[in-house]
């Protein structure tokens, strides 16, 4: 571990600071995913090798602890990419590689022994099963954000995790950025005194829209119907899965547009939300439990999220209007986003280097759970709760009306028809486990 890119003083320094307003960690070393101690390798396979993946396969293959044995996706052009990609950074990092397989079937490659751990990063509809299935197949898994779809999958999801032994971390990296550790810990050591409220900008607008793009056919290699998976039938466009070229080389012009749409995705909530809504909870040591009512937004007020304590969580730009969060408490304010931190409190001031501002340790993290079977800086219940607050946004504007929430039972208080916002009903014969 020690060889990588990044520095072991970074890493270390991350996942201490990492652990702030956390409670202590289970040890996960009787798990059935728990490796051998003399293992030198993490062989990894990666489901969905679309545009995230391939920045997430730049990352892990920094390391040298890690080994990317194979590779899952819908559509077979992409599968073509990541071989050819996987083959280059080998080649560029003077590494032996390995034998590489690709599959159609996600299921074939969890099923596969030379596999121990899987970095899932698809469409947010499949996450649930596909990490669930993960757990059973005894594979550990870096899991893209949000966590789930639905509040109801991360329910499940969290018991699979506990109850398989699984690794789990959750790629919310801002956490391993110096920046956003060095507020959170300002913010929970009282240096703001008690906080007011709290603004959060996930972008505009940022409420999902109902799907509108156009009928397209459905290119060659596209296994169309496995991509809708569970979800009620849909119509193809580019934009949900932008196609590549492989001569000459085009890669996505775009990222995936399903994250806009009500039908597949949760819009900038969901996106740009389980970011900075992740922040935000954590800031206020809320981030295993959460607000107590969400009120939708007005012409003239943004959605507020309520805490017992009184505080407010605001979604809404504010000063320059970039993504970010901004505490705001009796002795002043500290504002933070990617690659910037500011305050007017003499006591938090600190400047960062650059490489303090990046997300390397956020992988590094996850291989080094693996290894030492212990939770990682953004453990599954983490994700779910910020998932969830996204979520429960989404599910108030939709309806309309405030809604009072339970965050730790995680249902609406007397409210049947919110309530049966938490998941919906899978088509096509799929189901959870």
């Amino acid at each position: 571990m020690n060889k990588s890119h990044f520095t072991r003083r970074k890493f270390l320094s991350a996942s201490i600071l990492s652990t702030v307003g956390l409670t202590a960690i289970p040890n996960l070393s009787f798990g059935k995913n728990a490796m051998a101690a003399d293992s030198s390798k993490i062989r990894l396979g990666f489901i969905g090798v679309g545009r995230q993946a391939m920045g997430l396969l730049g990352n892990f293959m920094k390391n040298p602890s890690v080994d990317v044995v194979a590779g899952a996706d819908v559509y077979e052009i992409k599968l073509d990419r990541f071989k050819e990609r996987v083959a280059k950074l080998y080649v560029d990092e003077k590494r032996e590689a390995p034998a590489m397989k690709v599959y159609a079937d996600y299921k074939q490659l969890l099923s596969s022994p030379d596999v121990d751990a899987v970095v899932i990063a698809t469409p947010d509809h499949w996450h649930a099963m596909m990490a669930i299935d993960a757990c059973q197949a005894g594979k550990d898994i870096y899991l893209e954000k949000p966590l789930t779809f639905t509040i109801h999958e991360g329910k499940e999801l969290i018991k699979a995790v506990r109850a398989n032994g699984t690794v789990l971390a959750v790629g919310s990296m801002q956490r391993s950025g110096a920046n956003f550790q060095h507020a959170a810990r300002m913010v929970q050591k009282g240096m703001l005194g008690e906080i007011k409220q709290v603004l959060v900008n996930v972008g505009t607008p940022p409420h999902p829209k109902p799907y509108d793009l156009p009928k397209q056919p459905v290119p060659a290699g596209l296994n169309w119907k496995t991509w809708t998976g569970p979800l009620p039938a849909i119509h193809y466009n580019e934009e949900l899965n932008p196609p590549i070229s492989m001569n000459p080389e085009q890669n996505e012009k775009v990222w995936g547009a399903w994250r806009w749409y009500k039908e597949t995705g949760g819009g900038l909530m969901t996106d740009w939300g389980a970011h900075m809504i992740d922040i935000a909870q954590w800031g206020l040591g809320m981030d295993r439990s959460g607000p107590v009512e969400v009120i939708p937004a007005t012409d003239s007020t943004p959605l507020t999220y309520r805490y017992a304590n009184g505080i407010e969580m605001l979604i809404t730009p504010f000063d320059e209007g970039r993504q970010g969060v901004k505490f705001i408490g009796e002795k002043g304010w500290i504002k933070v986003s990617r690659g910037q931190y500011d305050t007017d409190v003499v006591a938090c001031e600190r400047t960062f280097d650059n490489e303090e501002l990046g997300f390397g340790a956020h992988h590094l993290d996850f291989i080094d759970s693996v290894v030492r079977r212990k939770d990682p800086i953004v453990p599954v219940e983490v994700g779910h709760n910020t998932c969830s607050i996204c979520t429960i946004g989404n599910i108030a504007h939709e309806l309309g009306r405030p809604l009072k929430w339970d965050p730790i039972a995680q249902v609406f208080s007397d409210d049947w028809e919110a309530n049966t916002k938490l998941h919906y009903t899978y088509q096509n014969g799929f189901s959870l486990g």
